[in-house]
C-alpha cells in the first residue's frame, strides 16, 4: 500500500484545523439570517460577533473595526481605492504605491486606474527598498491627493518578512495611507495592527486553517473607511453588503483563536523542521539555491531552485512521489509561470522555483519523507544531465 500523501503547500491553503471543523459542526444548525431580529437571527448574529472578537484578538484590533469579506482578494479590492471617507467627508487619494513582490491581488491595483499605480523596488534579498519608498513619496504630486502604500508583511513565495513598521513611519511622515497584506503572517508572527502602524490590514481564513470563502479587512479606527465595493443591504455596518456566510465565519473565528495558541513555541518547532529539511536538501544537492536564506523569513517557508530542473517538471516529479508543493504562488488557476518575485530580486525568472511550506501538523517523519523525495529527484536530474 502506498504511503499517505505528504502535504507541504500550507502557504497555498492550510488543512482545516480541528478546532475550526468542530466549531462548524457545532454551528451547522444555526441557520437563521444574522440580520433578522427573531431568535434564530440573533443566534446567528451572536455566533458571528463571537468570531469577529476572535479575529480581532489575532490582529490586535477593536472588534468594531473588523469587516468580514469573502476572502483576502475581496478585502484588497475593497481597500485599494481612491475613494475614501473621513467620517462623512470625502478624502482625496491620488496614487497607489506597492512593492514589486506583492501578491497579484494587490499588484492589479484594485480600483485605482493603472496609470495611477507605481511599483516600489526591492533589494536582491527581496526586501522592500525603504530609501526608494521615501524618494517616491518625496516627489508624490500632492495635488492629485494623498498617497496610498501597500506592502505585504510576509512574502507568499519567499517567506521574507518586510520592514512594515519602518515603512509605516515613512508613509505617515508623508501624510499617506498604509495598507498591510498580512495573509501569510497571520498565525506565524504577532500582527498587532497598532504596533505595525497599518491603517488597514488584510487577512484570510483558509491560510490559518479556517474554511475558504472568508477573510477580513481590519481597520485601525472607524473614522477612515473606503467606499463600499459591494453595496446593497448594508451589512457589516454598510461597508460590505450581503448576508454573511455564518458557517465560514464561525470556522474562521475558531481558526484565528487556535492560531494564537502557543504561537511562539509552534514557530520554534516549525523553524527546526524547516532548518533540518534545508540541511537535507543541501546535502543531497549542494547546488540548490534557497532564495531568501539568511534573510528575515517566517519559520515555515522554503523557496528553492534546483538548477537544470524546470519548475513545472519539479512540481510534477514531487507530486508523483506523493509530495504536494507548489511552483510559487497558487493564485493563477494552476498555471506555472515565471515568478515576478524572482524578477524583482534580480534573479533569472527562467530558473524557476518551487515552494515548500510547513504547518501546524507537519512532523519529523514528514521531513524525512521530503528529504528522501528531494534526494531522489535531485539524483534523477543529475542522471538526466549526464545522459544528455
Amino acid at each position: 500500500m502506498a504511503p499517505p500523501r505528504l502535504y507541504l503547500d500550507w502557504n497555498a491553503t492550510a488543512p482545516l484545523h480541528p478546532a475550526a471543523r468542530e466549531a462548524i459542526m457545532r454551528a451547522i444548525d444555526i441557520f437563521g439570517n444574522p440580520n433578522s431580529v427573531h431568535g434564530e437571527g440573533r443566534a446567528a448574529r451572536a455566533a458571528i460577533e463571537g468570531a469577529r472578537r476572535k479575529v480581532a484578538l489575532l490582529t490586535g484590533a477593536d472588534p468594531a473595526n473588523v469587516i468580514f469579506t469573502s476572502g483576502a482578494t475581496e478585502a484588497a479590492n475593497m481597500v485599494l481605492t481612491p475613494e475614501f471617507n473621513m467620517g462623512r467627508t470625502p478624502l482625496k487619494l491620488g496614487r497607489l504605491y506597492f512593492s514589486a513582490v506583492e501578491h497579484l491581488a494587490v499588484r492589479e491595483g484594485g480600483r485605482f486606474p493603472k496609470d495611477s499605480t507605481t511599483e516600489i523596488p526591492v533589494t536582491e534579498a527581496g526586501v522592500v527598498d525603504l530609501n526608494a519608498l521615501a524618494a517616491l513619496l518625496e516627489v508624490h504630486d500632492k495635488s492629485t491627493g494623498l498617497p496610498v502604500v501597500a506592502i505585504m508583511l510576509v512574502n507568499n513565495e519567499t517567506g521574507i518578512v518586510q520592514p512594515v513598521e519602518e515603512a509605516a513611519r515613512i508613509v505617515h511622515t508623508h501624510g499617506g495611507l498604509f495598507i498591510v497584506d498580512a495573509v501569510q503572517a497571520a498565525g506565524r508572527l504577532p500582527i498587532e495592527i497598532e504596533r505595525i502602524g497599518a491603517d488597514f490590514m488584510i487577512i484570510s481564513s483558509h491560510k490559518i486553517g479556517g474554511p475558504k470563502g472568508a477573510g477580513a479587512l481590519i481597520a485601525r479606527g472607524e473614522a477612515l473607511m473606503p467606499k463600499a465595493l459591494i453595496r446593497g443591504g448594508g451589512q457589516e455596518k454598510g461597508h460590505r453588503s450581503g448576508t454573511q456566510n455564518s458557517l465560514s465565519l464561525i470556522g474562521f473565528g475558531a481558526a484565528a483563536e487556535a492560531a494564537l495558541e502557543n504561537l511562539g513555541e509552534r514557530n520554534i518547532a516549525i523553524a527546526a523542521l524547516r532548518d533540518r529539511l534545508e540541511a537535507g536538501m543541501r546535502a543531497a544537492a549542494p547546488d540548490v539555491i534557497i532564495h531568501g536564506a539568511g534573510g528575515p523569513r517566517v519559520a515555515n517557508t522554503i523557496f528553492f531552485t534546483l538548477p537544470c530542473l524546470k519548475a513545472e517538471t519539479g512540481q510534477i516529479a514531487f507530486d508523483l512521489e506523493g509530495v504536494a508543493l507548489s511552483a510559487g504562488s497558487a493564485c493563477s488557476s494552476g498555471k506555472v509561470g515565471e515568478s515576478h518575485v524572482l524578477t524583482a530580486m534580480g534573479r533569472d525568472p527562467k530558473l524557476g522555483a518551487l515552494r515548500i511550506s510547513l504547518g501546524f501538523s507537519t512532523t519529523d517523519e514528514d521531513i524525512d519523507r521530503a528529504i528522501a523525495a528531494f534526494a531522489k529527484i535531485a539524483c534523477r536530474r543529475r542522471s538526466a544531465g549526464e545522459a544528455a
